[in-house]
């Protein structure tokens, strides 16, 4: 082996640095035995001034030996560490060799030295491992013990320029190459400049991708994404990989067609090579795969995921799909004997071809009935489930009102919602944020059902109007055991009527119809006054009662809370208003209820009630009376409670007592009276304050206090002195 001595020029950039030999530097020998490369206390300032993060290594502990990160040289000017990239891509530092030739680019810190496995510390003119001497040239060398000093310190502090990027490119079976990448240089001449160090020809041949994650292709367009100390790998060009993957899914060797098959659904994710292979019409050989094969194993879940990848670049119109490859696919989502899967696949491709157009929305809804939707739901699989629900989701989105209502109904006598609240929401499996978005579309959607009624006046000439409003003064009154106002002249008949109507807490007692002529709530207002009549009669009728035997300025009433009431849930629970597509903010008691919106009124307007008792409330304070009711729907809501029957506790236990300190509490803080330095000063100041007023109170005894004095014919008489001293 050479033992002659090699120089090494220690550099920041392309400008050299003094180094003193106490420290630590990233220099490879030409031999092929380990080296550790350490980096002490003392230089790590200095490298994090000069150089990215490091990644992968440890910052060393004062007084402790040096953090050490173990390499291989290699008989070329750039070595590889064991078990990694390249320690020059993940340290950010290299030396340049000088043997005669240039090294290329070279990367050092200030303050630098080696150590070596077996040939101990090198000091002065340093040794690596197999013994050969390192020198530094004349114009490098540094003051020994001291720091750097001087143009060479000031380079060692400058920041890279911002368009340049200093990254590691890897290729198989050579070492990589550590480059100073120049963003302003085109990427043609990049490659070629990669490929000639590595002696390929034809560089055109080539392209640059990263080498982890989605390994997505570089591009002119995507190019200023690289950071420093990224890793990039050299690989066959996209258009170059689209012909051999093109080729290969047509092969008769069906292992070479399988292989093929799952390296084009991992690289179709990538919008370079996606448009290469749409180019040469390679979906229509994906087509062919699907129509006329009778495979249901690996080779259709690679082909099915490839499809997937490449029509979510939109290169190509949903609708140009052929009903052949249509009927395929709904043919596994319909079987029973299929994979997981393929079943799951299947389903993505219905779920993004329904919003697409009204022809295919038709198709599907037809070929994939609800029943078989539901019994992918009922799977105990989370991610068929999940791919089920989005297939629901988006028929609910994509339908008419009229249809989505019918759609609403069915699933409403299919009991959907228990099966949910019990086999999904309260799963032994956690919920995930996009089954909680569908969850949150579904109720939504449905809660969207009340918004026709919500949003329609009441028609005084309609008919079935008129009987629902005259219901509720009929199981309010015609109960108690008095003669049926039909008895009664029609003078008389209409009198009695409007009395009732105000005891029911209308405005227009004459005609309660006008209350009900806003919208919204409208029609919806009225809906849930009924509801609460017929399903809760006593609670309706002790309601009505005892609020007209009460003086008339301390009366709730009900009508008129009934209304208002309606409004304040519609914009509590967003009724009317579209689904938001990232909203994750469903309540799990609505999946637990099939009449959520009736069955959540009915506990309301009795809250109602009970927060005007507790509030002495009168008609004036109507509008506060409701604003405490507002709040303390929306504080328990905000609680998730996971039934009707825990949010009725709840939000009854949150009186207007508890109201009042939860409003002093949050005031405080929000004055930040309660902050910790306030709270310490007013500790502080206590025992001068409480002496302060003993102080008061003693002078007030000498002092003494004058009262009036009232006489017996209650005539004011002088003042008399109440104490003194």
């Amino acid at each position: 082996m050479d033992s002659e001595p090699r120089d090494v020029d220690l550099q920041v950039g392309s400008l050299p640095v003094a180094a003193a030999s106490s420290s630590v530097a990233r220099v490879w020998c030409m031999c092929n035995s380990p080296c550790r490369i350490s980096l002490s206390t003392g230089s790590w300032a200095s490298l994090q001034r000069s150089f990215p993060p490091l990644p992968g290594l440890r910052r060393p502990s004062t007084g402790r030996a040096p953090a050490q990160r173990s390499g291989s040289c290699a008989p070329r000017d750039w070595a590889r560490p064991e078990g990694g990239p390249g320690l020059a891509a993940e340290v950010g530092l290299a030396a340049r060799v000088s043997s005669g030739e240039e090294a290329g680019p070279a990367w050092a810190a200030a303050g630098t030295s080696i150590e070596g496995d077996g040939g101990g510390r090198a000091s002065g003119r340093q040794r690596g491992p197999c013994g050969r001497r390192w020198q530094r040239r004349p114009g490098t060398a540094a003051r020994r013990g001291g720091e750097p000093s001087g143009a060479g310190a000031a380079a060692g502090a400058m920041p890279p320029p911002k368009d340049v990027v200093k990254i590691a490119i890897q290729m198989v079976g050579a070492i990589p190459q550590l480059i100073e990448l120049q963003q302003t240089k085109p990427l043609a001449s990049v490659l070629k400049d990669v490929c000639d160090a590595w002696s390929l020809p034809n560089a055109e041949r080539y392209a640059l991708q990263y080498a982890d994650g989605r390994q997505t292709y570089i591009t002119e367009s995507n190019r200023g994404e690289i950071k420093n100390g990224s890793i990039l790998q050299l690989t066959t060009s996209p258009d170059q990989e689209a012909e051999r993957l093109y080729s290969g899914i047509q092969s008769n060797n069906l292992d070479v067609k399988t292989d093929s098959l799952k390296k084009l659904a991992s690289l179709s994710q990538d919008v370079t090579f996606a448009q290469e292979f749409i180019n040469r019409n390679g979906l229509k050989q994906i087509f062919s795969i699907v129509e006329e094969g009778n495979d249901t194993g690996e080779m259709l879940v690679h082909t099915l995921k490839a499809f997937m990848e490449l029509m979510e670049h939109d290169f190509v119109s949903w609708e140009t799909l052929s009903a052949a490859f249509i009927k395929k696919v709904v043919s596994y989502v319909n079987m029973n004997a299929v994979d997981a899967s393929i079943q799951q696949l299947s389903l993505s491709i219905l779920e993004n071809m329904v919003p697409t157009s009204r022809l295919l929305f038709e198709l599907v809804k037809k070929e994939v009935t609800l029943d078989r939707l539901l019994t992918h739901l009922q799977v105990t699989d989370a991610q068929l489930q999940l791919k089920a629900m989005a297939l629901l989701i988006a028929l609910l989105l994509a339908a008419t009102d009229a249809e989505r209502r019918d759609m609403m109904d069915y699933l409403r006598e299919k009991n959907i919602r228990q099966f949910i609240h019990k086999n999904i929401i309260h799963s032994s499996e956690p919920l995930g944020d996009e089954m909680a978005h569908y969850l949150y579309v579904l109720q939504s959607v449905s809660l969207n059902l009340c918004e026709r009624r919500m949003r329609t006046s009441m028609d005084p000439y309609s008919q079935e109007q008129r009987e629902l409003l005259q219901s509720l003064r009929q199981t309010a009154f015609e109960s108690e055991g008095e003669a049926p106002a039909s008895n009664f002249s029609t003078e008389r008949r209409r009198s009695l009527c409007a009395k009732e109507f105000r005891k029911l807490g209308f405005m227009n007692n004459s005609n309660p119809a006008e209350d009900l002529r806003r919208a919204p709530p409208g029609l919806l207002a009225l809906d849930n006054m009924v509801y609460f009549s017929r399903h809760t009669p006593n609670a309706y009728s002790r309601f009505v009662l005892e609020n007209s035997s009460r003086e008339d300025k301390h009366e709730c009433p009900f009508a008129r809370s009934s209304i208002q009431l309606t409004l304040i849930l519609c914009e509590i629970l967003h009724v009317g208003e579209p689904c938001s597509e990232v909203a994750q903010a469903f309540y799990p008691m609505f999946f637990g209820q099939d009449h959520f919106f009736e069955e959540l009124f009915c506990i309301c307007i009795q809250l109602v009630n009970k927060t005007w008792k507790e509030m002495r409330a009168t008609q004036e304070d109507f509008d506060k009376v409701l604003q405490v009711v507002r709040e303390q729907i929306t504080r328990t809501l905000s609680l998730k409670p996971t039934s009707l029957e825990l949010f009725k506790t709840r939000v009854n236990a949150l009186n207007y007592s508890e109201i009042l300190k939860l409003r002093q509490t949050e005031r405080l803080h929000q004055e930040e009276t309660l902050a910790v330095p306030v709270l310490e000063l007013r500790e502080r100041l206590k025992p001068e304050l409480l002496e302060l007023i003993r102080q008061q109170r003693l002078l007030h005894l000498c002092k003494g206090t004058l009262f009036r004095k009232i006489s017996s014919r209650r005539r004011q008489g002088k003042g008399t002195s109440a104490g003194g001293c």
